[in-house]
């Protein structure tokens, strides 16, 4: 998964775009619709496509927008929508048909495959998910099964049985710390400005956020500072992180506000699109939409830091 994706040859953005998934044209759309109907029916289930979703004679629902932001993403175009279709069609029936996992894996099992995973307050049910925990404005962390083909997100119900929230919640970030690192670039300029970016197919690679004073240590060889870190989670594979050091994180702050804003739009498993100050496991959102764009908003105490950065490497100049 590259860091900076260039799409293939497409239709032109000033093509009439389709309302759903307006990263379509209007005639791409159909062809990635008419591929869906496919792929399902090529698995024996008819489906009734709506603009977003297909639904079966059964009642129930597929949606599609993780689907279709894979495939606008692909470098290799149109021409792999119908193989990625029936990969995707196939994985979401054989999940939906076998017997649950938490029927089948013994306790342990489940316990060893757990992880923390950070989602967007987008579709998340309090009714189901009551022990979401809050990590930062419109962001939730929840316990995930990882499956061989899914994720399954753990409601109240189903971790009942299985302990104390809390020893589950120790095992989950254990075994988050556990996962080795896919892929790491650095972005840099002659002007200073630095991050690191992880990448990698996990469905955890954003969430590795959580343990983020692990992670630093293991691309950088450093500990994270007293200072903390600037962080963004675009979407599900990709983790984004600065050090800070210096007045680099200016520039720095800047760059990653775009970069974030940049992948999270029409990526699969959007995150979000902001940039946040990471100090000890704590995250304070510094980027906001204002309607028109987005802009950089910082409190007192982050002010404060940038301050004494400054007057830090202005006494070293002397």
């Amino acid at each position: 998964m590259g860091l900076f994706r260039r799409g293939p040859k497409r239709d032109s953005r000033d093509t009439p775009r389709d309302l759903a998934f307006p990263f379509f044209s209007v005639d791409e759309a159909a062809l990635f619709r008419s591929q869906v109907r496919e792929a399902f029916a090529e698995h024996g289930l008819e489906v009734t496509l709506y603009a977003d979703q297909v639904t079966d004679s059964a009642g129930r629902q597929f949606g599609l927008g993780n689907l279709a932001a894979v495939c606008h993403h692909d470098e290799r175009g149109p021409r792999v929508w119908g193989d990625l279709a029936r990969r995707h069609a196939g994985m979401v029936l054989r999940t939906m048909d076998s017997p649950s996992a938490l029927d089948t894996l013994p306790p342990e099992q489940i316990r060893a495959q757990l992880y923390p995973r950070v989602i967007s307050e987008d579709g998340l049910d309090p009714q189901t998910f009551g022990y979401a925990r809050s990590v930062a404005p419109g962001l939730y962390e929840v316990l995930a099964l990882d499956l061989p083909e899914s994720v399954m997100m753990l409601t109240d119900e189903a971790l009942e049985p299985l302990g104390r929230l809390q020893h589950l919640r120790d095992r989950a970030l254990s075994n988050l710390q556990e996962l080795p690192i896919e892929g790491h670039e650095t972005v840099k300029d002659s002007d200073g400005m630095r991050f690191e970016v992880l990448l990698g197919d996990s469905f955890y690679t954003a969430s590795r956020v959580l343990a983020l004073d692990t992670v630093v240590p293991k691309v950088t060889g450093r500990p994270v500072p007293p200072e903390g870190a600037l962080v963004a989670m675009p979407f599900r594979h990709q983790l984004a992180f600065h050090v800070i050091h210096d007045t680099s994180i200016i520039p720095t702050l800047n760059a990653m506000t775009a970069f974030a804003a940049s992948g999270y739009e029409d990526a699969p498993g959007a995150v979000s699109p902001y940039v946040y100050w990471w100090r000890a496991g704590t995250l304070t959102q510094l980027s906001a939409s204002d309607g028109e764009g987005l802009r950089i908003v910082v409190g007192d105490d982050f002010h404060e830091l940038l301050e004494r950065l400054a007057r830090q490497e202005s006494q070293d100049d002397i």
